[in-house]
């Protein structure tokens, strides 16, 4: 049975690692590529220079591992967010986006970025939610356009309620990059951050999928996959049968174990949940595909 998805892991896991290091305890774990937290490199994109980042390309490739992308997009510098009424901060923030584009551009080919960043995207200076999605939305129909160019799409990522009243469902995640209909933009799925969801997360999978170009895996509580209780067996078995081609990636949020526990014991999980049988798959609808 071909599996057209490939698994890769968010590299803030390696904290103590060097880069070339980290990408080698992930190539020997079994990962095919790894995804970025730009913070890992430097608090912002404009410290990393063009040599810096043609050598953690050269890095990446002699080391076997393919580039998939950014993600916790704005968690440095300090002092950005993307929908407050303060027009100088918000200008700021969004080309800190520009920026980000342009490193991931850098980086590799065909980079996503996940948006998420609950803080810098939440209600501020009493806007009302639905205030702040539009300018969410607004400012993000801006950007497009330059993603595009550098061949990178921006996934629009739902939070649960508990991290930010800002696009909690990927209902709302999906209507705005079906408004903006640009391709540069998508939506993604992760299992942890899909709390508050009321439906089965496969059939969430199922209906929004063509505008799903990524996936994160975690337990509800923020471990790592085989700490808990998901069904990550369903979920794998879906994207087979809708014939995702994208990247699953591990993105872990408690580090409170080394990473061969946490990189090395998800992948063994995730593969033992790999369905065995044939699954027939549909015809390729996914985004970007």
């Amino acid at each position: 049975m071909t599996r057209p998805f490939r698994f890769s892991v968010c590299n803030e896991i390696y904290k103590d690692f060097k880069f070339r290091d980290a990408c080698q305890h992930m190539k020997r774990l079994g990962y095919e590529g790894i995804e970025i937290a730009h913070f890992t490199l430097a608090e912002s994109p404009r410290q990393i220079s063009k040599a810096d980042r043609q050598e953690y390309r050269r890095i990446m490739a002699e080391e076997g591992l393919s580039f998939v992308g950014l993600h916790w997009l704005m968690v440095s510098p300090e002092g950005l967010h993307v929908t407050t009424p303060n027009l100088e901060q918000r200008a700021k923030s969004w080309q800190h986006i520009h920026d980000l584009v342009d490193l991931c551009a850098d980086l590799g080919q065909h980079g996503v970025m996940v948006f998420g960043s609950p803080k810098q995207r939440s209600t501020v200076g009493g806007m009302a939610a639905r205030e702040a999605v539009a300018v969410f939305t607004e400012e993000l129909a801006k950007v497009a356009p330059h993603a595009q160019d550098q061949g990178v799409r921006i996934l629009v990522e739902a939070l649960p309620s508990d991290q930010s009243d800002v696009i909690n469902t990927l209902e709302e995640a999906a209507s705005i990059v079906e408004q903006i209909n640009n391709p540069a933009l998508q939506t993604m799925f992760d299992t942890h951050n899909a709390a508050d969801e009321t439906e089965p997360h496969t059939d969430l999978v199922r209906r929004y999928f063509r505008h799903i170009a990524h996936i994160h895996v975690n337990e509800m509580d923020g471990r790592e996959p085989g700490t808990g209780d998901y069904d990550f067996g369903s979920l794998l078995e879906t994207l087979i049968e809708l014939n995702f081609n994208g990247w699953v990636s591990l993105e872990a949020f408690d580090f409170s174990r080394d990473a061969d526990l946490i990189a090395g014991g998800s992948l063994n999980h995730l593969r033992k949940k790999l369905p065995t049988g044939d699954i027939a798959p549909r015809k390729r609808t996914q985004a970007g595909a």
